[in-house]
């Protein structure tokens, strides 16, 4: 059965609406494809043109998806969502076409004296995106109202934030014209060039089911022992969240599966629903994607993505460590049932496609790490290789089962091209977005008002200073993805952090470890708000426990500045500092989720010891007090592992001879 005939079987027969839209959409998203790869393999134009060419066609594209789905204004019906999705992508068209005719009017004859039809054309993009935020993060698009309002009302807010005011004509020109800014600024640019090279390599992963592969492959681990039945949901949701870009999504897919799996084990519901949280969270620290914040901030520092990419190993390889860790000790305390997942045996087909995932991501790495290609020509390269092995493997498979029928030869390759399209056309929405954020920002002055708040308090001392850069990016993640706030926290606190004194690598690694948090900070966390109603589970109880497990990214925050080799330098300093921070991560982690008395009194009293040597280990300057420390450590985690793996082999043993 195809996709889209599983789609349908699910959730009814699609209405007739709904099928012209779907038409509607392949036929666009194929035009996507094809423009972007053709850009891909000519750079034709440059970033700029290309941003102006298809911005408006993305967002005709996410309007299209909604219309086919039933979700573009359900109230009033499908084919009122049809006409409306049809009048947006008509529209979007219409202002592409007249701003590629006058490309060069508009950016070097008409610059800060733009016509109406200059204005109209631009102004309906930036509405149009507008309007698809509201829908769909509106956070974003309250964020944004209220800074456009800022723009042009500034004269009435007092004290050092008061400005005369900027005419609504100039919040058109900054959010769409002046393409230094809003829609077709960098940001939409980076989204439709670097980062849609990386997506197209996922997308031919995802097209050919190389992803689904990994997560059969991870449950066969339960299956062949339910000993390890935990730790195969923390390695089959942390490596499909590192390749899908969003810790919400993600616990979406894969926690259906795992979270029933820990709750039949004997997990409750709350813990079954933060080890899902805590994987999918972990995804976005790990290459190569970083939740896309990587592109994000090579972009902004001026660096090669790979440079981001290698300095964000270590604190991944940490972070998973970590959970896997305080994973094991959830499962000595709670796991109380022998069971293992139904799961289909792994074929021939799966053991190649996890193998061509492991290709693609070791490819990347030496195109980018030895050969020292360009990240877009790296990305390509893997994809072309990716897509012509797994074409002949499909294509000799379906020969071999003699199965010929239409739907199922071009599935791969249409799956190819509606997942490459729509997550690159949603994310480039998004960024455009983003772009109108930060031109708000930029015209009024913000990041500037704020640098003197964030200086004069770097003047007391600079814990106070850091203390107030993390209280701002958790207050602005508390509403927004990943990237957002990223991209929020380096326009605004990042420059000045550096002017400071503080190391580029650590003040932007800060950044990106405090946008990650914002997908756990509550009260408003999206990832626990998905886990949580999977395991019908308490939502604020979720996020508490997730914070538990989640306590190595809230440690490397402060890490990264009494260990700056952790991200500086790659090499062996970034390994020695990785080793320390690790060990002093495992031994918080431990003092919270482990025992190591059968009398409480005993027990708390040893568990505060080892919580206060393993931060103390962490946070020392001192590097050979820090390490004598963290040999300490190193016994009481010694100890307290050997004690928990006697009590769970005592328990599996009892729960099986029960059995």
């Amino acid at each position: 059965m195809s996709d889209r005939a599983a789609e349908e079987t699910a959730s009814g027969p699609l209405s007739l609406p709904q099928r012209i839209a779907t038409w509607v959409f392949y036929a666009v998203a194929l035009v996507f494809f094809v423009y972007l790869v053709r850009y891909y393999l000519t750079g034709a134009g440059g970033p700029s043109e290309l941003a102006v060419t298809m911005v408006p066609v993305a967002i005709g594209l996410v309007y299209l998806n909604d219309a086919r789905n039933g979700h573009l204004y359900p109230r009033l019906g499908p084919w009122f969502g049809l006409a409306a999705g049809l009048a947006y992508l008509a529209i979007c068209i219409a202002a592409a076409t007249y701003l590629i005719r006058e490309f060069e009017a508009i950016r070097i004859f008409r610059v800060g004296f733009w016509n109406t039809q200059d204005l109209l054309a631009g102004g309906v993009v930036a509405l149009l995106v507008l309007e698809y935020t509201r829908r769909k993060y509106l956070p974003v698009f309250i964020v944004n109202v209220l800074l456009i309002l800022y723009t042009v009302y500034g004269y009435v807010i007092p004290g050092m934030f008061h400005h005369p005011g900027i005419s609504w004509t100039r919040v058109i020109t900054a959010s769409s014209l002046e393409m230094s800014t809003g829609v077709f600024e960098r940001l939409a640019q980076l989204g439709l060039t670097l980062i849609g090279s990386f997506i197209l390599v996922l997308s031919v992963l995802r097209g050919f089911d190389c992803i689904d592969s990994i997560l059969k492959g991870s449950s066969r681990l339960a299956v062949r022992s339910p000993n390890l039945l935990p730790q195969s949901a923390v390695i089959g949701s942390f490596g499909v969240a590192a390749v899908s870009g969003s810790g919400a999504a993600n616990a979406a897919t894969t926690g259906t599966a795992t979270i029933p799996a820990l709750i039949n084990a004997g997990f409750p519901r709350v813990k079954a629903a933060a080890v899902e949280t805590a994987s999918s969270l972990g995804g976005q620290l790990m290459p190569p994607l970083m939740g896309i914040a990587a592109f994000m901030m090579a972009e902004f520092m001026g660096v090669s993505y790979f440079e981001v990419v290698a300095r964000g190993f270590g604190p991944a390889i940490i972070y998973f460590l970590g959970v896997s860790v305080a994973v094991y000790l959830l499962a000595v305390r709670f796991q109380s049932r022998m069971v293992a997942p139904e799961v289909e045996p792994m074929r021939m087909l799966d053991w190649v496609n996890i193998a061509a995932y492991l290709l693609g991501v070791a490819g990347l790495i030496y195109l980018m790490g030895f050969a020292r290609l360009p990240a877009l020509t790296s990305a390509q390269t893997v994809f072309f290789w990716l897509l012509g092995g797994l074409t002949v493997l499909f294509l000799a498979q379906r020969i071999w089962n003699r199965r010929w029928q239409i739907a199922e030869l071009i599935g791969p390759f249409r799956k190819l091209v509606e997942t490459f399209s729509l997550t690159t056309a949603e994310l480039t929405v998004l960024l455009a977005a983003l772009g109108i954020l930060t031109a708000m920002f930029t015209v009024t002055g913000v990041p500037t008002k704020v640098g003197v708040l964030i200086m004069t308090v770097a003047e007391i001392h600079v814990i106070l200073m850091v203390l107030v850069a993390f209280a701002f990016g958790y207050l602005v993640g508390m509403g927004l993805p990943v990237a957002p706030t990223y991209i929020i926290v380096a326009v605004v606190i990042a420059p000045f952090m550096i002017r400071a004194g503080i190391d580029p690598w650590v003040v932007h690694f800060f950044a990106f470890f405090v946008a990650v948090f914002g997908e756990l900070s509550p009260p408003t966390s999206v990832t626990a708000a998905v886990t949580s109603r999977i395991a019908d589970a308490s939502f604020m109880g979720t996020m508490v426990a997730s914070l538990g497990l989640c306590i190595p990214l809230l440690l490397m925050m402060a890490a990264v500045f009494t260990r700056p080799e952790l991200v500086v330098e790659p090499g062996m300093a970034q390994v020695v500092a990785g080793v320390l921070v690790g060990i002093g991560c495992l031994g918080v982690i431990l003092a919270l989720q482990g025992k190591f008395h059968g009398n409480v009194w005993m027990d708390r009293g040893l568990r505060a010891g080892v919580a206060v040597l393993s931060l103390a280990a962490l946070l020392h300057p001192d590097d050979t007090i820090a390490w004598i420390l963290a040999g300490l450590v190193v016994l009481a985690l010694a100890a307290g592992l050997v004690r928990a793996h006697r009590i769970r082999q005592e328990r599996l043993a009892a729960v099986a001879q029960g059995s």
